[in-house]
């Protein structure tokens, strides 16, 4: 008779729960074995309740103690569905628990249906997070009851891995996976796997047979597994596609099972679809495909239906090989020359022109075989050409190819007009936020935000300073579901100010921030909620803002802030912000130091009269302000006012003059005021030093700006704290950052030079993409912009260089590109090695291709001395740029010789640079 304890629990419950406690795993299993199913059902309450006690716990003796809660768990739920779920639990599998020999024991004491059951549900459980597979006790639970193997992803990848993680004295793989009988099951789920490259490809010792790729093929070989269904499922797996280091294992396995001739032959449809394919995938099929034609294995179509495919393709290595396939085929048989030199005219849209030259060499072999009947076809596919074939394709099709239209081709005063996008608009910022709903609404919007825009961000402060000044309880009852969703949590010390921090605002309104006791630290500048050891020069001067504006709406209340933009790029119309201040004076508000300073460098030190938009609307551009916005402007009594015409009169910040530094492998950067601070042992980059502005421009009283902006156009450090280097720089506020100085791209470009050095010699992703923002925005361009720009030109990867088109685009559509002070710059990093002349070449052919063939011949026009006088020949894309110059000199009508093109083209020899020069040279002879 058993006993029970004063909570009303049995003694055998009461000491099972004890042991889960504090005892250890090897008893669980017998204190189990003595309770029957109803003792078992009254442990799991005190087992959930533990099992809640511990979700926050994860100190060693916790994780052991869930080691004995998983065991005690499982083993008491009567139900298959309640112990699978018990034992799939996260919080449980913090440790490879599923090999522990108690629970084996506990789990082969159930009946078996409710293990079998149990091993079902488990199995078709992913593996989340950091928790351990149970795949062990499944693989136990299926060997011992015979039961079918689970098909389930998890299981399957599972087998995979375990296969591959044996250490120690053992078979080898193949005689491994032989032996398994769970091999013919498995085996074909782990061609429906993803990311398994790494698992097949991964060598387990020097044995033939010891890694997936050749095991495989070794089991077709055996029978253990139908040899032309691995071949099917490969193939299959291939064409669906998949990362690559995917798809290199499938056809790491497709090479391992070599499938003979005739087995190629009877799947020749699922090859040919390879051609489609990656490059090193493609290429296969092609071989293969070659292979079975020179073997007459495959009907001539497929040639043809290749070439197709192929030969539209960029890698130059596949066109080639196909045009000698299409060469061999038509000298074994006279017969297919028609078919064949049609197939290789398709090269002639090539960008390449050295593929071009080789396909119409193909075509001139074989046209006379052909016969007069594929002259019209090929007539028609030869206006593709690159014009330095014109006259030859010409002589060989019997009809003059590529005469322009309205001029001659030799014609140098033939114009050609760039093809520009129009001068971008900046969009407006709108009117101010009209209520508090719409500005909870527009916060909510920010803060979900992964990287909110300047008009956003702009908008909410505005509204908020706005709103609190008309009606502060209406504005916190509109952001209280805001606050509970967003809570302000303190100071982020550890990180930079971002746009999100406007959260500080919003606490402020809500009085959580006591505003005497902030506004002492401010001045004080002894701590600063705000700002951190990390924080950067910008982060300082957005804290700064953010800061005053906290203590302006709950003590001064001004009806709106000065420095508010008018459009997204930053700028702010001179006339606006009169119109703000004379409304300060009436109101008799005083502005902000940090306002006033922010405003005074968004104006510039124009007012309403500009560059004329593509709208017909004018923008500040120049020194000289409005006559009616300076008379406006000296009607100002206050102390903002007269500083504001005293800035529009004087011609407000001035630019700064850049210079150039260069720096060699192993030469680091110290000098003062030179912008730059990650610099290599093996790299030579080009720099930009400024003399910077010292304590800045004074008005007319003495004042000064703001030390926080200050600091953002000058070299020394600002009494705050400043990060001097921003490793992540791509990831942060950056458009925010370019909007505190729409007026000065110049000084911008130079002290953000290292991030887009990075991206073209250090293969950094990200910064090319703020690129348009430099080119969009106002003020003078100079040689830090051009560098900045000649770096994301060379940018390792595609979407920094498109960004980089467009800005190059941009600056030739408003006027401000210096194609000499670039393509000078361009010569000197490829000379140098910095920027790559492959990605140059990328760069400027897509520039080119959008019509701006002018603007691209100004730009290489002066890079050729720099390219071909400094640069190896042999370079690796320099025949390229070559090329695309010369295309875009003919097209441009561009005449005048050049010493060192002339010097390259006289050179003997027949390479990719030598050919190309000598082009170069007959264009430019005219």
């Amino acid at each position: 008779m058993s006993t029970t304890t004063d909570a009303g629990r049995p003694d055998g419950v009461e000491e099972l729960l004890a042991a889960v406690r504090s005892g250890r795993l090897e008893r669980i299993p017998g204190l189990l074995a003595g309770l029957d199913a109803a003792q078992r059902r009254a442990c799991l309450p005190g087992l959930k309740a533990l099992r809640k006690e511990l979700r926050q716990d994860w100190s060693q003796g916790a994780i052991d103690t869930r080691g004995r809660l998983l065991v005690a768990g499982a083993a008491c739920h009567a139900g298959p569905a309640g112990a699978a779920a018990w034992l799939a639990g996260g919080d449980l599998t913090v440790r490879d628990w599923a090999r522990n020999s108690a629970l084996h024991t506990v789990v082969e004491a159930q009946p078996e249906q409710w293990q079998v059951e149990v091993a079902t549900r488990l199995a078709a459980r992913p593996v989340r997070g950091w928790g351990w597979s149970m795949y062990p006790l499944i693989e136990a639970v299926v060997r011992r009851t015979g039961c079918e193997v689970p098909r389930d992803e998890a299981f399957a990848r599972a087998w995979l891995d375990g296969s591959c993680g044996r250490g120690g004295p053992r078979p080898t793989l193949a005689e491994q996976l032989r032996a398994d009988s769970f091999t013919p099951v498995l085996l074909p789920v782990v061609f429906q796997l993803a990311d398994v490259g790494y698992a097949l490809t991964i060598r387990l010792s020097p044995r033939p047979g010891d890694v997936w790729t050749e095991a495989i093929a070794e089991l077709a070989a055996a029978g253990v597994v139908d040899r032309a269904a691995v071949i099917d499922r490969c193939l299959a797996r291939l064409l669906r596609g998949g990362k690559p280091a995917d798809q290199r294992a499938f056809l790491e396995v497709l090479r391992a099972l070599a499938p003979t001739p005739e087995e190629y032959a009877a799947r020749v449809r699922d090859v040919a679809a390879l051609l489609a394919g990656p490059s090193v995938i493609a290429g296969h099929a092609q071989g293969v495909l070659a292979a079975l034609d020179e073997a007459g294995l495959i009907e001539p179509e497929v040639l043809y239906e290749a070439s197709a495919v192929v030969l539209f393709r960029t890698e130059k290595k596949l066109v080639r090989a196909q045009l000698g396939w299409l060469e061999r085929a038509a000298r074994r048989a006279p017969g297919r020359s028609g078919p064949v030199v049609l197939a290789a005219a398709e090269a002639f849209g090539c960008a390449d022109t050295g593929v071009q030259e080789r396909a119409l060499n193909v075509v001139a072999r074989h046209l006379a075989a052909a016969g007069e009947a594929v002259l019209p076809e090929l007539r028609f596919a030869a206006e593709a050409l690159n014009p330095v074939h014109h006259r030859r394709a010409g002589e060989l099709f019997g009809a003059p190819v590529g005469v322009p239209v309205g001029g001659d081709d030799d014609d140098p005063d033939t114009g050609w007009n760039d093809v520009l996008p129009p001068v971008p608009v900046p969009s407006p910022l709108g009117a101010p936020v009209a209520s508090a709903a719409e500005l909870a609404e527009e916060l909510s919007a920010l803060l979900a935000s992964r990287e909110p825009g300047v008009t956003a961000f702009e908008r909410v402060l505005d509204g908020l300073v706005r709103q609190a000044h008309l009606d502060r309880a209406a504005l916190l009852a509109a952001l209280e579901p805001v606050r509970r969703a967003h809570p302000w949590s303190g100071a982020g010390q550890w990180g930079d100010c971002t746009p999100g921090d406007v959260l500080f605002v919003v606490a402020a309104v809500a009085g959580e921030t006591p505003p005497r006791r902030l506004w002492d630290a401010l001045r004080g500048r002894n701590h600063s909620p705000l700002r951190g050891a990390r924080t950067t020069v910008p982060g300082a001067a957005l804290a700064a803002r953010l800061e005053e504006a906290a203590w302006q709406v709950t003590a001064t209340r001004p009806p709106y802030l000065l420095a508010t933009p008018t459009d997204a790029t930053g700028a702010l119309d001179a006339a606006v912000l009169v119109e703000r201040i004379a409304g300060y004076e009436a109101a008799g508000v005083t502005a902000g130091a940090v306002d006033l300073s922010a405003a005074l460098l968004r104006v510039g030190a124009g007012g309403g009269e500009g560059v004329e938009r593509a709208d017909g609307s004018e923008r500040a551009e120049g020194a000289e302000a409005d006559a009616a916005v300076l008379r406006a402007a000296g009607a100002l009594t206050s102390p903002a006012g007269r500083r504001l015409a005293h800035w529009l009169r004087t011609g407000g910040l001035p630019g700064q003059p850049s210079e150039r530094v260069l720096f060699a492998p192993g030469q680091g950067l110290r000098r003062a005021n030179v912008h730059g601070d990650r610099w290599w042992e093996d790299v030579q980059r080009v720099a930009v030093a400024q003399p910077g502005i010292g304590t800045g421009p004074q008005g007319p009283d003495g004042e000064r700006l703001a030390p926080e902006l200050l600091a953002l156009l000058d070299g020394t450090e600002p009494s705050v704290a400043r990060a001097r280097r921003v490793y992540d720089w791509s990831r942060r506020p950056v458009a925010h950052w370019f909007a505190m100085l729409p007026w000065h791209r110049e000084e911008l470009a130079a002290r953000w030079l290292d991030p887009f050095a990075e991206g073209a010699d250090r293969d950094e992703r990200g910064a090319g993409r703020h690129l348009p923002l430099l080119a969009e925005a106002g003020g003078p361009a100079g040689l830090a912009l051009h560098l900045a720009l000649a770096y994301g030109l060379g940018a390792r990867h595609t979407e920094d260089r498109t960004a980089a088109v467009d800005a190059l685009l941009v600056l030739a559509a408003r006027g401000d590109l210096d194609g000499e002070l670039l393509g000078r710059e361009l010569g000197g990093l490829v000379a140098c090695g910095t920027v790559l002349a492959t990605r140059l070449g990328a760069a400027l052919t897509m520039a080119a291709e959008t019509g701006a063939s002018v603007t691209v011949w100004s730009v290489l026009g002066p890079a050729l001395p720099g390219l071909l006088g400094a640069t190896d020949p042999s370079v690796r894309g320099l025949g390229d740029l070559v090329a695309l110059a010369a295309d875009c000199a003919r097209r441009t009508g561009a005449r005048g010789p050049m010493a060192e093109v002339t010097a390259v083209a006289e050179r003997a020899g027949s390479s990719r640079v030598v050919k190309e020069a000598r082009a170069l040279r007959d264009v430019l002879a005219g």
